[in-house]
């Protein structure tokens, strides 16, 4: 075979063809290995310290936002292959934390303590949404209400009574607390409202899941008063106030998610028998003074003002959800992220 010569125009024709195959043996392997090797879905997570699940351990400690990687937000992206950017931060309010970056003199921990020269400012979390994000989750609301200041209101009035009547709920509903309360509502309206805007813009492929905040106390029964493992100094009176207040924010959450197109997820159902007054495995929050759950030895040392607070807990935990609320946090936003893949894409979806 080897003195055998082809004509030119066959050999021609013949070069042609082994040239195309090889070009195509090429590119196979490595299209077929880009289709395998899919990168995953990207997800966001945005929201303050009850998506950030502060206090749960062990959580990140170079930044002053108090990211847990226990959190939810962690737990949900391991579950279902996700990509996660989180930047979930401890204090976060809808314009200061969201939409504008979020000032160092808002930054708590943990840790408490903070280095020397403080912490730096935060980026927006906004800043973090992509074109092309799969998923976002948010979390936020309660800053921008005050639910801190409100707390620390009841605790001190309650104090003043020594647990007895109703001193909080009274002043928020009959007194000066009033007209500050509902200015606080009308302005997490608006807000949210244009924070639900900028989320579609900068993402508007991505499927948004709005998360409310679990149950904190949903009875006046259980606690006990001057227990800083649950309440406090709360009056018991006040209690069933304070869960009133809560679920009224959590139905302007709702409210929202559903005028823009977004998943709300319920925690609250869900939580419901498993607040700050309950104990053992039952106890899914942290009450005001507490001792701190999740995974390996991560301590808090407490600053000046927690250590003026009573009680013997380990930490200044403020009312958060507690290892086991952010694993039920997990459960119901994994469930919802579930059902919206299995829902396709179409007009007014995201």
């Amino acid at each position: 075979m080897s003195g055998l010569r082809l004509p030119v125009p066959l050999r021609a024709s013949l070069a042609a063809a082994t040239a195309l195959a090889a070009t195509l043996t090429g590119l196979a392997p490595s299209t077929a290995a880009q289709a395998a090797v899919r990168r995953p879905a990207g997800y966001v997570a945005l929201g303050d310290s009850y998506s950030a699940n502060v206090f749960v351990r062990p959580w990140e400690d170079s930044d002053g936002c108090g990211r847990s990687y226990r959190n939810y937000p962690h737990q949900v992206a391991e579950r279902l292959g996700l990509e996660l950017h989180d930047v979930t931060c401890g204090a976060a309010e809808v314009e200061e934390g969201i939409l504008r970056p979020q000032p160092a003199s808002k930054l708590y921990g943990p840790p408490s303590i903070p280095p020397p020269g403080g912490w730096r400012e935060r980026p927006a979390q906004l800043d973090a949404l992509r074109h092309d994000t799969d998923y976002v989750s948010v979390g936020i609301g309660g800053n921008t209400l005050g639910f801190g200041t409100i707390v620390t209101e009841c605790l001190e009035r309650g104090l003043g009574t020594l647990g007895f009547g109703t001193p909080c709920t009274n002043y928020y509903t009959q007194g000066d607390g009033r007209a500050w309360l509902a200015e606080k509502f009308s302005q997490l309206d608006r807000e949210f409202s244009e924070m639900m805007v900028s989320i579609h813009d900068r993402s508007p492929r991505a499927k948004v899941a709005v998360v409310g905040y679990p149950a904190i106390v949903p009875n006046s029964t259980g606690c006990t008063w001057g227990n800083f493992r649950q309440l406090g100094t709360v009056a018991k009176g006040d209690m069933p106030w304070l869960d009133s207040l809560e679920r009224e924010l959590n139905g302007l959450i709702r409210e929202q998610a559903d005028e823009h197109g977004a998943t709300y997820v319920d925690t609250y159902s869900s939580s419901v028998g498993h607040g700050v007054c309950q104990t053992g495995e039952q106890k899914w929050m942290y009450g005001v003074k507490d001792d701190l759950t999740g995974d390996g030895t991560q301590t808090d040392p407490p600053s000046e003002l927690c250590q003026e607070i009573p009680g013997t807990g380990e930490a200044c935990t403020f009312v958060h959800p507690n290892a086991l609320g952010a694993d039920n946090q997990a459960r119901q936003v994994a469930a919802a992220f579930a059902s919206l893949r299995a829902v396709p894409a179409g007009p007014g979806r995201r």
